[in-house]
């Protein structure tokens, strides 16, 4: 992306910096209203309304008699007290508001910045935007899967949820760097392997949002093995090929694990490559993704073994952002200059 005006540059720069870390903090804050079990406190979409708080009792007790008609108060909750509705509730709530925020924050300067440049220097950004609204959409689509017949949200709307937050993100860095980067030196791998990695990296984000949906992280709290085998023995080995098998906690968990020690196998190829090659200027980065990596599999290993405890869970979901990030800036310097 090139554009003449230094002034908007850095302005159009120092915007995407403000909504990637918007982004990123709604992504943290989205997790743990995942693990503390919140996302379903708040029963109804107010775009406009649901901007303010309960202020009063009687407020309170509003939203508290609106939760207590689905499924998760009624079959989980139910000896839940409005102080402890309370902190579920501002959870979600927090996560909405920030929904709202980033939305706010970058259409208004999007705005600004299509009248001073014209739309077609900043026609990329739109699409950020389209996917921006639509992931408020998926949010309340995936909530509003928990509100009947069920005490969690489903596993596949939290998954989309997730990958969609995860897009939005990974085009907003990209667009940061492509104003502030230059890919222009020639030791350069085919740009297949660090997009078959961010792929693999995507996918692995997907399964893993499974395995978050159906708390399968607290099954099977042991590692290497699952329990005293490395497959899960109350799972058959023919069911990892069927659709099925994502509505399965312990072979969501067991492809989870195999899907990590696939991506570290080639990352380790990629890493060959480059210095096989003496790209040495890739160095930095092949390394600073290889850290990230091996400490996202920590992390998980972690989780596993403590039983998906709140803070471990969300320093695992933190450091994928990380790894996402280094993953696309590999990408982003091994693109072919047009």
């Amino acid at each position: 992306m090139y554009i003449e005006n230094k002034t908007l540059k850095n302005y159009i720069s120092v915007w995407l910096f403000i909504s990637f870390w918007l982004v990123a903090l709604m992504i943290i804050v989205g997790g743990l209203t995942r693990l503390t079990d919140s996302g379903l406190s708040i029963t109804q979409w107010q775009l406009f309304t649901g901007i303010f708080p309960p202020l009063t009792e009687t407020s309170w007790n509003h939203y508290f008699d609106l939760y207590k008609k689905i499924p998760e108060y009624q079959l989980q909750n139910f000896s839940m007290s409005i102080s402890e509705f309370k902190i579920i509730f501002w959870w979600e709530y927090i996560h909405r508001l920030l929904g709202r925020i980033i939305g706010l924050s970058f259409l208004i300067p999007l705005i600004f910045f299509t009248y001073k440049i014209g739309f077609l220097k900043v026609k990329f950004f739109y699409l950020i935007f389209i996917l921006i609204s639509f992931q408020g959409f998926i949010g309340w689509y995936m909530v509003s899967s928990g509100l009947v017949d069920r005490v969690d949200v489903s596993h596949f709307r939290l998954s989309l949820h997730l990958i969609i937050a995860f897009i939005i993100l990974s085009l907003i860095y990209w667009s940061y760097l492509s104003l502030n980067v230059k890919s222009n030196f020639k030791d350069k791998i085919n740009y297949i392997f660090p997009l078959i990695f961010i792929i693999l990296i995507f996918f692995q984000i997907a399964i893993g949002a499974f395995v978050s949906g159906m708390d399968a992280g607290k099954i099977y709290n042991s590692w290497p093995l699952m329990g005293l085998k490395y497959f899960p023995d109350d799972s058959l080995i023919i069911d990892l090929f069927s659709l099925s098998a994502f509505n399965n906690p312990s072979l969501v968990q067991f492809i989870h694990r195999n899907l990590a020690y696939l991506i570290f196998i080639f990352y380790l190829y990629i890493l060959f490559k480059v210095y096989k090659n003496s790209f040495v200027k890739l160095y930095t980065i092949v390394n600073t993704v290889g850290i990230l990596l091996i400490l996202q599999i920590f992390l998980g290993i972690l989780t596993l073994l403590f039983g998906a405890k709140i803070i471990i869970s969300s320093l695992h979901q933190i450091s994928s952002i990380f790894l996402v990030c280094s993953s696309i800036y590999f990408l982003f310097i091994n693109k072919k200059i047009s």
